[in-house]
C-alpha cells in the first residue's frame, strides 16, 4: 500500500467514533519499528485526527444540546451512560474527561456529555488532547515496542491486539462496578429526601437531569442533573 494512502487510513478510521483499529495500529507501529513509516508522524496523525473527531461531537452537542438530549431518552442503556458521564464530569472535572476516553464507549460518551453541560470549551480540548496523544502512544506504541523487542512482525501484533483486548475489558469492568455502585447510591440518596430530612448544601436550585427540565432558579444558563452552567 503507497504509504500516503495509509496515512489516509489512519485518519479515515480514526476521525469518526464507531470505527474499530486497534489492529491496523499495531501494525503501523510494526512498519514503524522496521524503518517503513516515520513514527512522529504516525502519533501526529492519530492523535490529531481523533481529537478533531472529538471535537467535532463536542460542538455538536454543545450547539445542538436539545435534539442531543431527545436522542438519548430514546435508549435506556444510552441514557443511563451518559447521566452517568455526566455526573462524573461534574464531579471530577478534567481528570474524567481525560479517563472516560478509556472506557467502553467513552470516546463518545464523553465529547456527548461535555458538549451538552457546556463544559469548557479550552478544558475540553485539553483534556481530549492529552487522552488522545496518550491513547495514540500507547495504541501504536504496543506495535513498536512488540516488534522491536520480538523481532517478529506476527507475534507483535498478536500481542498488541491482546493487550488492547485486555485493557478494554478491564475499562468494562470499572465502567460496571462503577455504574452498580452508582444504581445502589441513589435509592439510599430518594430514602433520606423523603424522610424529611434538612437538605443537603447545593440541592436548591437542582435541574431534573437528562430528560427533565431547567431548574427555575437557574438564571439563563443549562441544568443537567446537579450541575448548572452559565451561557
Amino acid at each position: 500500500m503507497d504509504v500516503l494512502a495509509l496515512y489516509g487510513l489512519l485518519v479515515l478510521t480514526t476521525l469518526p467514533p464507531l470505527i474499530p483499529n486497534s489492529a491496523l495500529l499495531v501494525s503501523v507501529g510494526v512498519l514503524a519499528s522496521r524503518g517503513d513509516l516515520f513514527l512522529p508522524l504516525i502519533l501526529l496523525i492519530v492523535g490529531g485526527s481523533a481529537l478533531l473527531g472529538d471535537l467535532l461531537m463536542y460542538l455538536a452537542a454543545r450547539r445542538f444540546g436539545e435534539p442531543v438530549r431527545s436522542w438519548m431518552r430514546r435508549n435506556p442503556r444510552r441514557r443511563a451512560l451518559l447521566e452517568w458521564t455526566s455526573h462524573h464530569i461534574q464531579r471530577y472535572g478534567l481528570p474524567f474527561v481525560i479517563a472516560v476516553r478509556f472506557l467502553p464507549s467513552g470516546r463518545i460518551a464523553g465529547a456527548l456529555a461535555s458538549g451538552v453541560l457546556r463544559y469548557p470549551l479550552r478544558k475540553y480540548v485539553l483534556g481530549a488532547a492529552i487522552a488522545e496523544a496518550t491513547w495514540a502512544t500507547y495504541s501504536v506504541g504496543l506495535g513498536y515496542v512488540g516488534s522491536a523487542t520480538t523481532g517478529r512482525p506476527l507475534y507483535a501484533a498478536g500481542i498488541g491486539f491482546g493487550v488492547s483486548c485486555a485493557v478494554a475489558a478491564v475499562g468494562a469492568t470499572i465502567q460496571w462496578a462503577a455504574r452498580r455502585r452508582t444504581l445502589r447510591e441513589r435509592p439510599e440518596e430518594r430514602g433520606e429526601g423523603e424522610s424529611g430530612g434538612t437538605p443537603k448544601e447545593g440541592d436548591e436550585g437542582r435541574g431534573e437531569g437528562w430528560g427533565g427540565r431547567a431548574s427555575a432558579a437557574a438564571p439563563a444558563g443549562l441544568s443537567v442533573g446537579a450541575l448548572t452552567v452559565q451561557t
